[in-house]
């Protein structure tokens, strides 16, 4: 009887690394599981690009088992079909070690990666989860806002009045639940956003921008939508634009 193999959920940084740095994950991703990821042949990637970009980081402080151009990545995203998952997992189910990685972050939060994982389960193949960085745990943590209590809602919708109408469905909640909101953007429309909080929450409504968490250009702030709303309208709006960013409210 064939063992399956073990998925391994690995984080990847969240940004780029510091440009010339000898030695660039040290702080950003234990020695573990640096020495676990090298081992592995076979990737299951958001993006193979990425994926490729974050294995070379891993080589400068543990050889890879494979020369690179020989390591298999099969990509997983948001286009991926349902059907197409059973496929993904065949090496698994024949006894190989994998590893989910997604673009940033860590895998199947915020990732489409979550169905893999399930599916993982279904089959029996032992899943096992890796310590890295999360923007949504740091934003949490560095926030200030109620860390016992605090759910993630995704992306907001597009259109202008369904988002201010969700964002006042949300500090409801928040208010009510004394639940801290969680909710993320894509980077170019940030200031759309923050603009968007800044007006349609109430004045004492608590609102955190978490910007490049774990990056040298990292910036938190935590303040309420009616100070936001003055910086805002004197001009002095911080620049969001195409920076990943974690968004949070607490009504008050």
């Amino acid at each position: 009887m064939i063992m399956t193999g073990t998925l391994y959920l690995i984080p990847n940084t969240l940004g780029p690394c510091e440009d010339g740095a000898s030695d660039p994950l040290t702080s950003l991703i234990p020695e573990q599981v640096q020495a676990c990821t090298a081992g592995l042949e076979y990737f299951i990637a958001e993006n193979a690009k990425t994926t490729r970009a974050f294995l070379k980081l891993v080589a400068v402080r543990h050889p890879l088992a494979r020369p690179l151009q020989e390591i298999r990545i099969a990509e997983l995203n948001v286009n991926t079909a349902e059907a197409a998952l059973p496929q993904l997992l065949q090496p698994l189910l024949q006894g190989e070690d994998a590893g989910l990685i997604s673009e940033a972050g860590v895998p199947a939060v915020a990732d489409p990666g979550a169905n893999l994982v399930r599916m993982a389960h279904e089959h029996g193949i032992r899943v096992r989860p890796l310590v890295g960085p999360s923007s949504l745990l740091l934003a949490v943590m560095s926030s200030g806002l109620n860390g016992q209590s605090f759910a993630f809602n995704g992306y907001l919708p597009v259109d202008a009045s369904q988002r201010a109408k969700q964002i006042r469905m949300l500090e409801e909640r928040s208010r009510k639940e004394r639940q801290t909101q969680l909710f993320i953007e894509t980077p170019y429309r940030n200031a759309a956003l923050l603009d968007t909080l800044a007006s349609t929450c109430q004045p004492g409504t608590l609102v955190c921008v978490a910007t490049d968490l774990s990056l040298a250009s990292e910036s938190i702030a935590t303040r309420t939508a009616g100070a936001w709303k003055k910086q805002l309208t004197a001009g002095k709006a911080p620049d969001l634009h195409k920076r990943p960013t974690v968004f949070l409210l607490l009504g008050q």
